[in-house]
């Protein structure tokens, strides 16, 4: 794959995570839980069964209102599975692989699982019960936000970091440091929050709106 490839695929990866973001937050201002997995269609193969008929659709994600068809699919019991390039694998989707979290019930257990048994996926849990988002990465929570709209641009760095792991991105974002408490930092950012957990260190970002990047 050349550079320029790479590149064009790198940016896809990153529009399917930016519209699974924001179908996460619509489930969740809904007051409905739910989980979405993005992960390659080679390795997940397996690690899942289905409870309905599938459907087969050739669409992208992010297509226009494919995320609306994602966010009616992402509400029946069970998870929705797509791939980074933002096809549709599945819905109503029972994960196979499952790590159980003191406390916490089979959506969390399944996207513990899922993330452990394939490093390179991604997975978007919405809480029913307190209605925040929750960003699994390789077994462990990445990320966790409310469902309040952020500035755009904090939301491109967001997606960058998952995307790419990389944390120098998330500083980009203009986030500046509010509140330290023993083994968190609370970060304010307008509305919202971003709890990011990475090399043992949890970090809380609230996100500041652009209206008070003028104002300065």
């Amino acid at each position: 794959m050349g550079a320029g490839d790479m590149a064009e695929a790198q940016g896809q990866e990153e529009k399917t995570m930016n519209a699974v973001l924001s179908i996460a937050k619509s489930i969740a201002r809904s007051g409905e839980g739910s989980l979405i997995i993005i992960a390659r269609r080679s390795e997940v193969e397996g690690l899942y069964e289905t409870h309905y008929p599938q459907i087969s659709s050739t669409s992208l994600l992010t297509e226009q209102g494919m995320n609306v068809v994602i966010e009616k699919l992402a509400t029946i019991d069970g998870a929705v599975i797509v791939t980074p390039m933002g096809e549709l694998i599945a819905f109503g989707a029972r994960v196979l692989k499952s790590t159980t979290l003191p406390g916490y019930g089979t959506r969390h257990a399944a996207a513990t699982g899922i993330t452990e048994s394939i490093p390179t996926a991604t997975a978007v849990l919405i809480s029913e019960e307190s209605g925040l988002i929750k960003i699994f990465q390789k077994g462990n929570i990445v990320i966790e936000m409310d469902a309040a709209e952020i500035n755009p641009n904090a939301m491109e760095k967001v997606v960058a970091f998952l995307t790419r792991n990389d944390m120098a991105l998330i500083a980009a974002a203009g986030l500046s440091l509010a509140v330290q408490v023993p083994y968190m930092d609370i970060i304010l950012l307008g509305g919202s929050y971003i709890i990011v957990k990475a090399i043992f260190e949890v970090t809380s970002f609230v996100l500041k709106g652009s209206s008070e990047k003028e104002k300065a």
